[in-house]
């Protein structure tokens, strides 16, 4: 299945139907007066948040979704049926915006969530509404209101406890694939992973999800590379594990460029908790390693994530997906963070406040 994470489509509500002008037509009654029924609403534009799906692949071939228009009154006083809703489905982490894709209208977090986008017009009323002591044959209806019709953006942000960043042939594939039943592509050529990645990790008897994304390089934010545009399936992680390729020419350097990255992109990035570690520890002399390791704590030191007074600087890891040197205490390191921040979570979600 291919990975499709934004896509523009056109929605439309369904009109409603319109009211009818109708009169008794039965033998021997006299003055039977008006019969007309109401029209039926349109159909809503729903969007629905379900299980299964981690792409927005489906609506690459269809962009137009419109609902049913409602069913016009009837004599008899016969209302019409309601129009069919057009329902959206989508995955966990779907936002919906306006068509300036700025303007947020909705934010599904929880698979079950449902969001009417577009509502359907109202029916309209039968000559039988406008029925007054002074008008006992009224020869008008309405008709039923337009639906809506707007364009909307869908933009997936994957839902994951741990994100992946490091520059391109870091070893982030490489990494997701030994601890997890993922499969991402691997080469020895920059930008193999072309599509952001889903793992999930077992350390211990925690469990957690793992994101990849595609590497970044230097001016990212300006659409260098593939751009940054896949940072934000790492914006809802909880911490971030930052490998540094051991066999770059400067570790610090390259620490400092993603670090410069994150932080022009924003949405508070450059804030989350993070974990470094220098990765492809086995390709190098112990010299080489010292070295990069001093560089890389200078790094730290400098270009990190800001820290609370009195608070530690946590030194960098070694790693090596490839001999799994290193493997089991990163993933026991983020576990430690990700329950953590649960903890702390649910800590507030039931703190109440006693006001006197």
């Amino acid at each position: 299945m291919k990975f499709l994470d934004q896509a523009k489509i056109f929605v439309r509500s369904g009109d409603g139907g319109a009211g009818a002008v109708s009169f008794r037509r039965e033998k021997f009654i006299e003055f039977g007066g008006p019969d007309g029924g109401d029209g039926g609403r349109g159909g809503d534009v729903v969007a629905e948040c379900v299980d299964g799906l981690n792409t927005l692949i489906d609506y690459r071939y269809q962009q137009h979704f419109k609902a049913k228009t409602g069913m016009h009154g009837m004599g008899r006083n016969r209302a019409g049926g309601r129009g069919s809703d057009s329902v959206l489905k989508v995955p966990v982490g779907t936002q919906i915006f306006e068509e300036d894709g700025e303007t947020l209208i909705f934010d599904f977090t929880e698979v079950g969530q449902s969001f009417v986008i577009a509502k359907g017009g109202n029916g309209g009323f039968g000559n039988l509404h406008f029925t007054t002591s002074t008008n006992r044959a009224p020869r008008r209806a309405n008709p039923g209101q337009p639906g809506i019709e707007m364009t909307i953006i869908l933009r997936l942000k994957l839902i994951a406890d741990a994100g992946l960043v490091g520059l391109p042939n870091a070893g982030k594939s490489t990494f997701l694939a030994t601890v997890s039943a993922a499969r991402p592509k691997i080469a020895d050529y920059p930008f193999t992973t072309l599509h952001p990645g889903l793992g999930v990790v077992k350390s211990d008897d925690r469990e957690f999800v793992l994101a990849d994304i595609p590497g970044l390089i230097e001016g990212a934010h300006e659409g260098h590379g593939l751009g940054d545009r896949f940072l934000g399936h790492v914006e809802r992680c909880r911490v971030l594990l930052h490998l540094v390729d051991v066999t770059g020419e400067h570790a610090g350097r390259d620490y400092k460029t993603i670090r410069t990255e994150l932080a022009a992109y924003g949405q508070g990035l450059d804030e989350k908790a993070e974990i470094v570690a220098l990765s492809k520890t086995d390709a190098v002399e112990p010299e080489a390693l010292k070295q990069q390791m001093e560089r890389l704590k200078r790094a730290i030191r400098t270009a990190g994530p800001p820290r609370e007074e009195g608070q530690k600087i946590r030194p960098p890891m070694l790693l090596s997906s490839a001999t799994h040197t290193g493997v089991t205490e990163v993933l026991r390191a983020l576990a430690a963070v990700i329950a953590g921040q649960k903890a702390d979570e649910d800590r507030l979600a039931t703190h109440v406040v006693w006001a006197p």
